[in-house]
């Protein structure tokens, strides 16, 4: 081969090869943030996630706003950053106005190739500027709220929300949007909490992280509760003890299962009725006043603090949190409304237990029974036979335990059989605040 034609395949070589390294990499770091477009305030957190097949070399972020330029964030990386991750904020941003901006995010890597300026990446993507907290208005006005009883307040909002309902005392009661910016939320006033710790409040938390408490106009009723004392027998506990003994196998005597079983199971049945309470309808279910167990007489009040007696001595102390209602053993336990199971198997101190949801959170429970007749799914109407009665759980004979809850927390049930009280204080707000509610502001 004549030597020009050697030298020609080494060109042609050293250009291919030049070719393929500088085609090499030609691409820049990849970006991503963690809020994708729509509303955002300058409260809150922005994540961008950065990684190169190369190293970093800097980034940028930038929001540009009609025809002006605002600089967010910038950062230089040292040699061998393959991977970052950087959080910030839109504000403080003074200049930047509320309405629609773009955020640029633009990323160079320490590539050799384009000359030695590196590859680079823009991610660009659409905000919407908001940074006022929403505006709430307390549409139901008369709050009457007896000590272990509910309320409802009614109210609107100017515009969508990530998060709303009542709080107090470090507790979150949610509320339901019911039609255009119409919101409808239960909540109770807990038996156990002093009165100066109970100031409910709303809360409103918008798309964009701004957010409003308003408070509203309440009138507490002072309640007291009776207290009672229960004789422990040795049937009852190796009753108990039969029916616990695999879940604390560490317990040596009856006394001791039964114990355990009536502290820590309370807080595990606790966990449950918060966790059941998030399933529940945005709207009312139910129709009118709720039924009681037909023939039964009251046996145990709602937040009666029990005492409890083995041997003459006090062994313990509990709330009871519902009503106990005996009647004919294995009596046939109606809904005590219309809605929908979404509980219906054992709970601890309850034994066989059915809630039923009946919309905003509010929930009935039936425990302690020895037949459950319906499943979790299922649409039951009023009076319509669930199961009967029994003396599972923590019962000392046969009865029906009948509790109201409300988002997880436990209410007096006598307001609920009160037709007067649910039109006074709940149906008839729902409905006047559908005729005075403010045109939509979204």
């Amino acid at each position: 081969m004549k030597v020009s034609a050697i030298v020609g395949v080494i060109v042609l070589v050293v250009i291919l090869l030049l070719g393929v390294f500088y085609m090499w990499d030609r691409s820049g770091p990849a970006a991503s943030l963690s809020r994708q477009s729509g509303p955002i305030s300058g409260k809150m957190d922005l994540i961008v996630t950065l990684k190169d097949s190369a190293e970093l070399k800097d980034l940028t972020v930038t929001a540009v706003q009609g025809e002006k330029t605002f600089p967010i964030l910038s950062k230089n990386y040292p040699s061998g950053t393959k991977e970052a991750k950087e959080t910030f904020k839109v504000a403080p941003q003074p200049r930047l106005k509320e309405g629609p901006f773009k955020l640029e995010v633009t990323a160079t890597d320490r590539s050799v190739f384009n000359f030695g300026a590196g590859n680079r990446s823009v991610l660009s993507q659409e905000f919407n500027y908001q940074n006022k907290p929403p505006s709430v208005t307390a549409l139901s006005t008369a709050h009457n709220i007896s000590r272990g009883g509910a309320a409802l307040v009614v109210y609107t909002i100017n515009r969508e929300v990530d998060k709303t309902g009542v709080v107090f005392n470090g507790q979150f009661f949610p509320g339901y949007r019911q039609s255009d910016d119409i919101y409808a939320c239960l909540f109770p006033f807990p038996h156990d909490i002093p009165e100066e710790r109970f100031v409910p409040k709303i809360l409103a938390v918008d798309r964009a992280g701004n957010e409003r408490l308003t408070g509203i106009y309440f009138h507490l009723l002072p309640k007291s509760f009776p207290g009672d004392k229960i004789v422990l027998t040795d049937g009852f506990l190796d009753k108990v003890a039969a029916e616990f003994k695999d879940r604390f196998p560490q317990a040596a005597t009856p006394l001791e299962i039964y114990l355990k079983a009536n502290r820590e199971l309370r807080v595990h049945d606790s966990k449950i009725l918060s966790e059941t309470g998030r399933n529940t309808s945005p709207v009312p279910l139910w129709e009118g006043d709720f039924l009681r167990l037909p023939n039964s007489a009251p046996r145990g009040s709602f937040a009666q603090l029990r005492t409890y007696l083995y041997q003459g001595k006090q062994v313990d102390q509990q709330f009871h949190l519902g009503i106990d209602l005996a009647s004919l053993a294995h009596s046939e336990v109606p809904a005590a409304n219309r809605g929908k199971v979404v509980y219906a198997d054992d709970l601890g101190i309850y034994g066989q237990c059915v809630i039923i949801d009946h919309g905003l959170g509010l929930q009935t429970l039936y425990g302690h029974l020895s037949r459950i007749g319906v499943k979790v799914g299922d649409e039951v109407q009023k009076g319509q036979i669930i199961g009967n009665t029994g003396d599972t759980g923590l019962a000392g004979g046969d009865h029906l335990h009948y509790g109201v809850v409300i988002s997880g927390q436990e209410v007096n049930p006598i307001e609920w059989w009160d037709r007067s009280w649910i039109k006074n204080n709940v149906t008839s707000k729902l409905e006047s605040a559908k005729q005075v509610a403010p045109v939509s502001g979204r």
